[in-house]
């Protein structure tokens, strides 16, 4: 067992859109301009919000999943990222006790929260209250006792005023203590989309909206009280052998092509390291720029993003599609989730009706959806043999997506059945022995049996590119 301190709070809201996401990139930003090491985590399944952090920080942030990954391996993941950083600073999802199930806690910020024996700043929207929000907040306070608020920063506060009515409220019955505010102002708000909040790609672009934020933070909120409270948090506890990391990182065994552009990011820093760690060496690529698989890959990764925003550039790329289907022809691995499979399938059909062809490999299209077609966790079981598993195996991961596909064709069985509220019996998935491609998003850390078979899968193919292309490079005799 180890023990480890590390300076850390939570950033949670009341509720989703109660500003935690402002809130807590501000902290992160300010807190990095004092000249610390702040590290950064996202609870759940966020891909997006993390590209803020990380921009933010300057370090790669991480996600916390309680559902996916349970307790051991969350204070593992936790301690592998933090230790080297002076605070860690947790954004949590949804409301603070939003969770998997109307009665339990499981996948919630208040779990991760209680698992770190982390202090919570809790942001409240403070618009159009004044001594109901003591109310509110003593609620929260004290809805589990595991659960320590230490703290309360206002958001869309009308004045100096308010705040003070605010601040008064929470002393006056007893509250946690009220930490600052933020105002309610224009330029506070990071841009949206669909999928919520537009990813940052390039940190640098979106430096001037962080630093406003951060000159915000440090404007109103007491930042030495802040950091007191994050240095005031005990030990974290780590069991020996949790997480599925080994020792010493495997010698490369192969090398899988990855694409990561504006089209294709929704990836977990952890699962990446995984693969790694396991032996894999990444091949970056962009298939929004129409680059062609990386030569001397043993695999291809296309995971969640954007495809149906970026449909037009995707679609006039003729010879990269071309490529992406000569490589499963010689029976590279592909592994695609959501908006990869959505760039596998024939083509995209956008909300007005127009067809955008695809790469081609499966044997359906994707059509644009008026409202969320999915959203949430999945225990999904695979029915055949997969690249990630075999039938019978279960694996762990979540849905998000606005888009959905024509109906399977009898030749290409579904490759999971899911368990899960909403979603019981559903089935998902296209499989080929080198092929799959789903709606289902994984975390490989939380999945390790899936990502040592990917990995495996990879090097198999190796091993066969290597000795086409000896038996290509023999002189003809004869």
């Amino acid at each position: 067992m180890a023990v480890m301190r590390v300076p850390r709070l939570v950033v949670a809201g009341t509720e989703s859109g109660a500003g935690k996401t402002t809130v807590a990139l501000g902290l992160m930003r300010a807190l990095r301009r004092r000249g610390l090491r702040v590290q950064p985590f996202k609870v759940g399944p966020d891909y997006i919000d993390p590209t803020y952090h990380t921009a933010a920080t300057g370090r790669p942030s991480r996600n916390l999943d309680g559902w996916m990954c349970g307790e051991d391996l969350v204070r593992a993941l936790f301690a592998r990222a933090a230790g080297p950083a002076d605070v860690a600073v947790i954004e949590g999802v949804m409301g603070l006790f939003d969770s998997a199930g109307p009665a339990t806690d499981s996948g919630s910020t208040a779990e991760v929260a209680r698992w770190l024996d982390a202090p919570v700043i809790l942001v409240v929207d403070a618009s159009g209250m004044a001594r109901s929000a003591a109310a509110m907040v003593r609620g929260y306070a004290t809805f589990d006792p595991g659960v320590r608020i230490a703290g309360v920063v206002f958001n869309r506060v009308g004045s100096p005023g308010h705040f003070e009515l605010l601040r008064e409220s929470l002393a006056a019955y007893g509250g946690p203590p009220a930490l600052g505010y933020l105002p309610r102002a224009d330029g506070l708000q990071a841009p949206e989309r669909h999928l919520g909040l537009v990813p940052v790609l390039d940190p640098r672009a979106m430096a001037p909206y962080l630093d406003r934020v951060a000159d915000a933070v440090a404007a109103t909120v007491d930042l030495d009280r802040v950091l007191a409270i994050a240095r005031a948090a005990g030990p974290v506890t780590v069991p020996d052998g949790a997480g599925p990391f080994p020792d010493r990182p495997a010698p490369g065994c192969c090398r899988i092509a990855i694409a990561r552009d504006a089209a294709f990011h929704f990836y977990y820093e952890d699962g990446l390291d995984l693969l790694a760690a396991l032996g894999v060496e990444w091949a970056p690529f962009s298939p929004l720029a129409g680059e062609s698989i990386p030569p001397g890959t043993d695999a291809l990764y296309l995971g969640g993003g954007f495809p149906e925003v970026y449909r037009a550039e995707l679609s006039a790329h003729d010879k990269l599609r071309a490529d992406v289907q000569a490589a499963h022809r010689a029976g590279m691995p592909v592994y695609a989730e959501c908006g990869g499979l959505m760039y596998l399938s024939r083509a995209i059909v956008d909300p007005d009706g127009q067809v955008w062809p695809m790469a081609g490999l499966l044997p359906v299209s994707a059509r644009m959806q008026p409202r969320l077609a999915a959203l949430g966790y999945a225990r999904a079981t695979f029915l055949q043999e997969t690249l990630l598993g075999s039938p019978g195996d279960e694996v762990l991961g979540h849905e998000f997506h606005w888009s959905v596909t024509d109906p399977h064709p009898p030749d290409w069985p579904p490759a999971y059945r899911f368990r899960g509220r909403r979603v019981d019996g559903k089935e998902d998935g296209f499989a080929r022995p080198a092929l799959l491609a789903s709606y289902l998003h994984l975390h490989f850390v939380a999945n390790p049996h899936a990502a040592r078979r990917f990995v495996q899968a990879a090097a198999r193919y190796r091993a066969v590119r290597l000795d086409r292309e000896r038996a290509a490079a023999r002189p003809v005799t004869g």
